[in-house]
């Protein structure tokens, strides 16, 4: 059998990606309950849940973001692709549970942070994974190869979930703020995909 019988079309994959992520999305808002009372002071009590919350929404937009580029950047996908893509979304539907348990615990908790930690981390292995999958289908001289090149954000990134998750027995607001400067690193947007498109489309 050819290589080119078993790739296939990464529409459908590209579609089934964002459907999963918009209720990962929809789930998270629906976890925030009405605040006790009808006035600004009831909502402090309810702040931890909140930022939680936000967090969740800004890493699981971040994923969002690169896995769009990410499939921007191939032209077909195969059966290995499509199965470390559901891997990836495994990990990113477990999002709205610890976002809530930690909330819950109003971050002072060691568990719910290292669970939290856990989570994020084995979303950046998944995502590490399929990002080496395409780069491995693609080619090593494909367009997404040379635009990811030596990954440095991916591999800071670990290291960060490493580092935060044992730092929560010393103290769950170190975990937090390592948490919170990996998504900082990623927010800043990595046009490295886009650039390399834009070089492709300028060639003659």
């Amino acid at each position: 059998m050819h290589s080119s019988d078993v790739n296939m079309s990464k529409s459908r994959l590209e579609a089934f990606s964002d459907g999963v992520i918009a209720i990962i999305i929809t789930i998270m808002v629906l976890e925030l309950k009405l605040p006790q009372g009808h006035n600004l002071e009831s909502l402090i009590p309810m702040w931890p849940v909140f930022a939680s919350y936000v967090m969740s929404f800004v890493y699981v937009g971040i994923y969002w973001n690169n896995h769009h580029h990410l499939l921007h950047a191939i032209k077909s996908v195969n059966g290995a692709i499509l199965w470390a893509n559901m891997h990836l979304l495994f990990w990113l539907s477990l999002v709205p549970f610890v976002t809530n348990w930690m909330g819950e615990s109003h971050f002072y908790e060691i568990w719910p942070v290292v669970l939290y930690g856990f989570i994020l981390l084995m979303n950046a292995i998944a995502y590490t994974i399929l990002a080496v999958l395409l780069v491995r289908h693609e080619g090593e001289d494909s367009l997404l190869a040379n635009a990811i090149g030596n990954d440095w954000k991916g591999r800071i990134s670990l290291a960060c979930y490493f580092v935060a998750i044992g730092l929560a027995w010393v103290s769950t607001y170190l975990s937090l703020a390592l948490y919170v400067l990996v998504a900082c690193i990623w927010f800043i947007p990595d046009r490295r995909i886009e650039r390399k498109l834009a070089t492709e489309h300028v060639k003659p």
